[in-house]
């Protein structure tokens, strides 16, 4: 599988442009957005806060994503959750812990191979 690389410029219009995105799209709620897709606009924050090396802290990086203070968000768009919405929520995080431990085994497995074939399946008979 090939990864094409973005620069930072394309990387960071792209992210821009996400942000806008969640800003107009209020109507979807954070619960529904980890249960469809594993990450909401609060793990984009965090994302985010933990990138900036202690420049933004964690309620920083939520208005930087919000537009606006969480609290002020939450008690003007966050309605309560249902059970269904807490439960894809749930399911989609234990994906999410399942993929990260998929994710290091993968790492540990390249880490322990060689990066070439070994002579034997490269040269028969040796």
């Amino acid at each position: 599988m090939s990864e094409i690389s973005l620069d930072d410029r394309v990387a960071a219009a792209a992210f821009r442009r996400l942000i806008e995105h969640l800003r107009l799209r209020r109507d979807v709620q954070n619960v529904d957005l980890m249960g469809e897709a594993g990450f909401c606009r609060n793990c984009l924050a965090d994302w985010v806060s933990e990138a900036s090396d202690g420049a933004l802290d964690r309620d920083q990086a939520r208005e930087a994503i919000y537009g606006m203070p969480f609290a002020d968000w939450k008690a003007r768009h966050q309605k309560s959750a249902t059970p269904e919405q807490l439960a894809r929520m749930e399911a989609s995080l234990a994906i999410n812990a399942k993929a990260r431990e998929d994710a290091r085994l993968d790492e540990a497995l390249e880490e322990s191979f060689p990066a070439s074939d070994p002579p034997s399946m490269t040269e028969p008979g040796r």
